[in-house]
């Protein structure tokens, strides 16, 4: 019997934000390249990551160091857009204080509930 050998996508996808996903999944591609990058073999991405599998982790990897270059581009660029972002949200939203205001907010008193919700 001839072992009929074929082709597999990586089993990766684009989100609507263009950021690669783990097929099935919302894992990205930068936190298995990352955990990789921290030494994790794919076994233990998988443990960390239970909704990832094992076949997957190994295509991904495999994509990854055979296209290390135009992936890193990729996370050099998706990081440099973070960080665009958090400068907008940081400009529009004053991070400054923010801890205070969500604790004060604790310990405001809230409004009494409706005489006809406790009906």
């Amino acid at each position: 019997m001839a072992l009929k050998i074929e082709a597999e996508p990586v089993p990766l996808v684009a989100d609507a934000d263009g950021r690669l996903r783990v097929s099935g999944t919302r894992i990205t591609l930068e936190t298995v390249v990352t955990a990789f990058g921290d030494g994790a073999t794919a076994e233990e991405i998988v443990q960390q990551y239970p909704s990832l599998r094992l076949g997957d982790v190994y295509a991904i990897l495999t994509f990854y160091i055979r296209r290390r270059p135009d992936i890193d581009a990729y996370l050099r660029q998706r990081r440099k857009d973070a960080e665009v972002v958090r400068g907008e949200n940081e400009a529009r939203f004053d991070p400054e204080g923010v801890r205070e205001r969500l604790l004060a907010r604790r310990v405001e008193p809230r409004p009494a509930p409706h005489a006809q919700a406790a009906r």
